[in-house]
């Protein structure tokens, strides 16, 4: 990095430096769905539209993201996205098995899209539970396979507050989708 780049990064705000890698990692998932002529759908409920917001930050977004969905109460995720009632009340809105179901959803009434992230978590500074702390976000990441779905849940707990939760939530699911889709990630 030369000394000119390394001075102007050094000088932008800890926001302007996540608003700046959330829309570095949007650009490059953007660019492998183009490429491989993908087109990606978002369900949020922690992250409130800031991932769908980082994505269509993107010039041209249009033709490789069809829509996301904000399910932040339960009532919203049963009706927009189909998820299980049942899987609710056994494993609750902060689960593995939810963020699943959110992300297959989002395939299952998007017929355009053809890999869909979504975030379920506890962005704080309250609602954390025993087993469940503030920053656990899970994550659910799916993918059409010939005539089916092909999904994977993972779980990670970030640290900071609500903010910076919510925007370290967004970057995790961006680089996902990036792994989701065979393409190189850092994983800082």
């Amino acid at each position: 990095m030369n000394q000119q780049h390394e001075s102007t990064r050094s000088n932008l705000s800890a926001e302007q430096l996540a608003h700046a890698t959330s829309l570095g990692l949007a650009e490059r998932v953007g660019d492998t769905l183009r490429r491989q002529g993908l087109v990606l759908g978002t369900a949020e409920s922690c992250t409130g539209g800031l991932l769908a917001g980082a994505v269509t930050a993107v010039a041209g977004s249009s033709e490789w993201f069809d829509r996301g969905f904000i399910t932040y109460s339960n009532e919203a995720k049963v009706a927009e996205l189909d998820v299980s009632p049942d899987a609710l009340h056994h494993f609750g809105a902060v689960s593995e098995p939810v963020a699943l179901e959110m992300a297959n959803g989002v395939l299952l009434v998007t017929p355009g899209a053809q890999v869909a992230v979504s975030t379920t978590g506890i962005a704080g500074p309250g609602g954390a539970t025993p087993g469940k702390p503030v920053g656990m976000v899970c994550f659910g990441f799916a993918m059409r396979v010939g005539d089916g779905i092909s999904s994977r849940a993972v779980t990670h707990v970030f640290a900071g507050d609500r903010a910076q939760v919510r925007q370290a939530a967004v970057e995790y699911a961006l680089r996902g989708v990036l792994e989701l889709l065979g393409a190189p990630v850092n994983r800082r």
